[in-house]
């Protein structure tokens, strides 16, 4: 099995702020460093998202790709300041996102849809949309141990994302925004 050897994942925006320094927002992104520089989702304060990644060191213009995991504000807001700075950007959004978002994103960055499951760069996957009332898609890192899994708002249910991600691999781990696991226990 081809496995991660080196790889890091930073949260760079979240209402609860892991490391001093960073600002809070309503939302959620996360930096994979491997051999390739991937922002998953992007909070919706741009400022906010600058102001993080500039304490954390990311320059943006270093970050290759997004990946936008469904097209809630909170998700997507920081897209268009970070493509102020970045227009040599990959975009991987899901196909279901309207025509007139995905035009938007297609003028200033390379917009590439995903709608199955399918490999990004050398480990990384995505799920490919899930969900049947509001599609998301999620990164599955396959490493040694197994699957890792990384997740917008996790709106398909946990168990979905984990059943699909275990067909890579078994689950050792998770992060991201869990809106099913909430709603399970409000």
């Amino acid at each position: 099995m081809v496995g991660i050897v080196d790889v890091n994942i930073r949260i760079v925006y979240d209402n609860e702020p892991l490391k001093e320094g960073l600002k809070s927002g309503w939302g959620f992104s996360c930096l994979i460093e491997s051999e390739r520089t991937i922002l998953f989702d992007t909070g919706w304060d741009g400022a906010l998202l600058l102001y993080n990644m500039k304490v954390l060191g990311v320059k943006p213009d270093k970050i290759d790709a997004v990946v936008l995991s469904h097209s809630h504000w909170d998700h997507i807001g920081g897209l268009p300041t970070l493509l102020n700075l970045n227009d040599r950007l990959h975009v991987y959004a899901p196909q279901s996102f309207s025509t007139h978002l995905k035009g938007e994103i297609a003028k200033r960055a390379d917009l590439i849809e995903v709608s199955e499951s399918e490999k990004l760069f050398g480990a990384i996957y995505t799920t490919g949309e899930l969900g049947t009332e509001i599609k998301e898609q999620a990164l599955i890192l396959k490493g040694k141990e197994g699957s890792f899994i990384i997740t917008g708002c996790a709106h398909p249910g946990l168990k979905e994302i984990v059943r699909f991600a275990s067909n890579v691999g078994s689950v050792y781990g998770i992060v991201g925004v869990f809106t099913d696991l909430i709603n399970s226990i409000c």
